[in-house]
């Protein structure tokens, strides 16, 4: 893999939904070499191997196996992002028009979705003569368009107009002669009849291609920024670093990070603690033996940063600001949205200087709430020392949104030096740097 914009860019563009970029994180997993296991199966392990296991298609973890298992070290990030999913009965034909009924996934601003070509993605179960098969869709094509009211019939549209996501968010398909041509169009897209395909899970995207901007070139933006950006630089990290003869490198990225992580895929579920759990037992360790070596571990939550906004600067902590292309954010919270405390902190800003990658801290004003993620989530179920990182963007859940060329490699090399630093925890909780 290569960390630059341009190539996260080509990620960006083939991962339309969770579903697709798991499926390329996989591809990219195969090419180094990792091999797939299932959940379904007994595991055996042995030292070398590189694994992978995913959930519901949407979630991925994997690892290399080391000579002997100590403790283990994970990088954390979510391949979900804020936009319109499509209802079970999509199709609503009325007023000579065919439009398709939509619901929020995640906190989206619905502005950004409107006057923009749209398309639809994600999977349908269909049946065959082997049973039910899920298979993976993409329209690949302006499909669907939100328009705006024009402002001679919306005069407060500039004045904080309130979108109704039932009314104001139906995407326009085609005109009254389109009806019933969406389940159609799917079907002939995965190359099933309408009939065979019994369910599915499918999202809109924006089309607007990514693009490579500013000045010198120092920007960089596309759909699904946040949070493909550290998925990506954190796979290129682990793909990078040498494996180590005491640690278990991990790798994963989980799903519904954008509506609360409460799903078997998500960071509020076993998936990481089954993961971890089940390799330790093919190792060979003891309950025991496997509860030691996670109390042990260090993680890194991976999920992007709020970069300071050039026209609204006041709304940011005046000394905690972030800047696109100033590194590697450490993002702090007194309420523990983000998981990162002085000990994190520390031992993550000497990941950093290792890596020779600027590191940058970030916390939100004390009279603005900010959002969270899936580290402290993650604690509730695998509990060790973890540290809330990212990489700084602007328009962050936008159906577009922007972040800095130079901060891809940045992450990229800050977690290949994560993965490689030697590092053992003392009975105190502490941490020495070998």
């Amino acid at each position: 893999m290569n960390p630059n914009a341009r190539e996260f860019l080509n990620f960006a563009a083939q991962s339309p939904t969770a579903f697709h970029a798991v499926a390329k994180l996989a591809e990219l997993l195969e090419e180094a070499g990792y091999t797939p296991l299932s959940e379904a199966e007994a595991w055996q392990l042995k030292a070398g191997d590189k694994r992978y296991v995913t959930r519901n298609g949407s979630a991925l973890i994997a690892f290399r196996v080391p000579e002997k298992l100590e403790s283990f070290r994970i990088a954390a990030a979510h391949a979900d992002s804020p936009t319109l999913k499509l209802k079970e009965l999509a199709e609503d034909a009325g007023q000579h028009y065919v439009r398709l009924n939509v619901e929020k996934y995640g906190g989206l601003i619905l502005s950004t979705w409107l006057d923009r070509p749209l398309s639809i993605a994600g999977r349908v179960i269909i049946r065959d003569l082997n049973g039910l098969r899920v298979k993976l869709v993409d329209l690949n094509r302006d499909a669907v368009l939100i328009p705006n009211v024009p402002i001679h019939f919306n005069r407060q549209v500039n004045d904080g107009y309130k979108f109704n996501p039932q009314v104001d968010m139906l995407p326009l398909y085609g005109d009254g002669a389109a009806k019933g041509r969406l389940n159609q169009e799917i079907a002939e897209t995965v190359g099933v009849s309408a009939q065979q395909i019994l369910g599915s899970d499918l999202f809109l995207y924006d089309r607007t291609p990514g693009s490579i901007w500013g000045a010198e070139n120092e920007f960089f933006s596309c759909g699904r920024i946040d949070d493909l950006e550290c998925a990506w630089t954190a796979l290129a990290g682990f793909l990078a670093s040498e494996s180590a003869p005491d640690f278990m490198p991990v790798y994963s990225v989980f799903d519904n990070e954008e509506v609360g992580s409460t799903s078997k895929q998500g960071a509020d579920s076993t998936f990481l603690g089954d993961v971890l759990t089940r390799s330790g037992e093919a190792f060979g360790l003891s309950t025991g033996e496997i509860r030691a070596a996670i109390a042990s571990g260090f993680m890194a939550s991976a999920d992007n940063a709020h970069a300071l906004h050039p026209n609204h600067p006041e709304l940011y902590d005046a000394q905690n600001r972030v800047y696109m292309n100033g590194g590697v954010v450490i993002k702090h919270s007194a309420n523990q949205k983000y998981t990162t405390d002085g000990v994190s902190s520390a031992l993550f800003t000497k990941v950093c200087d290792a890596a020779q990658v600027p590191c940058q801290h970030f916390a939100n004003r004390s009279d603005i709430l900010g959002g969270g993620t899936l580290g402290n989530i993650s604690n509730s179920h695998v509990s060790m020392n973890t540290v809330d990182i990212g990489l700084a963007q602007l328009a962050m859940h936008s159906s577009y949104e922007t972040a800095g060329t130079k901060d891809v490699g940045y992450m990229a090399e800050a977690l290949k030096a994560f993965y490689g630093m030697k590092i053992r925890m003392t009975g105190d909780g502490m941490f020495i740097l070998d």
